[in-house]
């Protein structure tokens, strides 16, 4: 299978699966102690409570990706997505390197923005780079995505236990310096392979090879358009001053962030299909990008949770013990890119197969069963949480058989998502449109904070209703898509 999986793929792509790996190595190892830090009262951390810190985790971790919309959009209309995957690279690296200086929290603060700014330059970009190697789509695309997800996840698994390892056992500033170093790693390799092996790529902004007829339509709604965005601005304004988000508060700015991103993303959409000089078959398009962002928004709102409050599950309600060494709770993290690794390869080689005898699933089930996947794991949550409020330490294998299902879950929906929103998004607006894909995973990091947030330290009591609570929605909106799957399927205009 894993033959099946790698023939004729171009060299581009491995390029781009070592850069996105080292970078995956600083995001995910940086973020694999973020919220431990801030909660630490002991070792030189921010000495929140499990609240604030959650929420502050959520606000960094959806800015990351709330960024790439700008970042997407910039790509499209100025730099081209080679330059801001550079420049982006470059800013990343800059502000690790400003979070490994111990510096108060003034210039915490300070690195954290910066790292969110440079990945909302690379993150789309990177991927829509990707697509650009496979013009033909179809079942060669999905595999290639599968490839580049092993490359996240690779990375993900490193950074987990190297900069999770160096910032719990040694310091928390030389974990989060060791990010930089990967992100450094990351823009050497992305620069030498590109220059022969991503030519013609990437370099001329789509917005500027238009056709004729779409900037003409295009020009014609503008003045729609910039109706939208004023009253989305007058919107955000009137909810300030009426107090419904409340910046005084971790917790408040990050509801408010909830309500400004769910703002933006709508906004974006109405404007893309009222005044973005669209056909008829590409509105339609944009109608299941809509349906498949608000899946993985949920999706993401409970695969998160590996960083907030299962994080806390396994630092406080989990037998961490193995031949009398104590497990860094932030390890447990590791599962999730462990399984991609084991698993991406089998299920890319599935889909291939699959798609050679007529049978491969369409986009929408393949998102219902992620869905319904994510819930099950959240129903073990449940019968493990049961045991913590006993006050016994649970056995491991809870934790693990959890990551295993979301992980499953996950490949049949991060990989063909960012496979799927290359192929139904017009082309002039791709780099714009992967970056709402993002903007989805946005939504879901903030949600996934302000539940652990929700985690009250003094009452475990609540831990079962809880997960249960993400096991149900996730299984019913993965059901919902199921069950009107042939008339989503349909609105693709005949791509799969």
């Amino acid at each position: 299978m894993s033959a099946q999986l790698s023939q004729k793929h171009p060299t581009g792509l491995y390029i781009l699966f070592f850069a996105e790996m080292w970078e995956r190595f600083s995001y995910y190892g940086m973020r694999a102690i973020l919220l431990l830090f801030l909660i630490d009262k002991v070792s030189g951390g921010m000495a929140m409570s499990a609240g604030e810190g959650a929420a502050i985790y959520g606000i960094y971790t959806a800015s990351v990706y709330l960024l790439t919309l700008p970042g997407g959009w910039l790509a499209d209309n100025i730099l081209g997505q080679k330059k801001a995957i550079w420049y982006g690279g470059i800013v990343i690296m800059i502000g690790h390197i400003i979070l490994a200086i111990p510096g108060g929290a003034v210039l915490f603060f300070l690195g954290l923005t910066t790292v969110a700014v440079g990945t909302g330059l690379l993150k789309p970009n990177i991927s829509s780079i990707v697509g650009e190697l496979y013009p033909e789509g179809g079942a060669r695309r999905d595999a290639a995505f599968s490839i580049f997800y092993m490359g996240i996840n690779l990375g993900s698994f490193f950074g987990i236990a190297i900069v999770g390892y160096l910032g719990e056992r040694v310091s928390w500033h030389m974990g989060f310096g060791a990010a930089a170093i990967g992100m450094l790693l990351g823009l050497i390799v992305f620069r030498i392979g590109a220059a022969r092996h991503l030519k013609g790529l990437g370099e001329v902004p789509p917005a500027k090879i238009a056709t004729p007829e779409s900037t003409a339509q295009s020009g014609k709604n503008s003045v729609l358009g910039y109706g939208l965005i004023a009253a989305l601005v007058i919107f955000l304004i009137v909810l300030q001053y009426t107090g419904t988000i409340d910046m005084t508060t971790a917790q408040g700015l990050a509801q408010g962030a909830g309500v400004i991103i769910v703002a933006i993303s709508a906004s974006y959409f109405l404007f893309i299909l009222i005044a973005g000089g669209l056909t008829r078959v590409e509105q339609y398009r944009v109608l299941v990008l809509i349906i498949l962002f608000l899946a993985i928004s949920l999706f993401w709102a409970g695969y998160e949770q590996a960083g907030t409050s299962l994080q806390i599950f396994a630092e406080r309600h989990t037998d961490r013990m193995v031949g009398g060494w104590d497990v860094p709770s932030s390890w447990f993290q590791n599962f999730q890119p462990a399984f991609v690794l084991i698993f991406a390869p089998i299920l890319a080689s599935l889909w291939i197969y699959l798609s050679s005898r007529n049978m491969n699933p369409s986009i929408p089930v393949k998102f219902a069963a992620g869905l319904i996947l994510l819930g099950l794991s959240f129903f073990v949550m449940v019968a493990a949480s049961k045991i913590a409020v006993t006050g016994q330490l649970t056995s491991p294998l809870f934790l693990t058989f959890t990551y295993l299902l979301n992980t499953i879950g996950e490949l049949c929906v991060s990989p063909v998502g960012l496979s799927s929103y290359t192929k139904l998004a017009p082309k002039r607006y791709v780099s714009q449109l992967m970056g709402i894909w993002f903007v989805g995973a946005s939504l879901g990091n903030l949600i996934a904070g302000l539940f652990a947030g929700g985690f009250d330290e003094g009452n475990v009591m609540q831990m079962p209703a809880l997960f249960n609570q993400v096991a149900i929605i996730s299984t019913a909106f993965g059901l919902l898509i199921l069950v009107f799957w042939k008339p989503i399927k349909g609105w693709m205009g005949g791509i799969s």
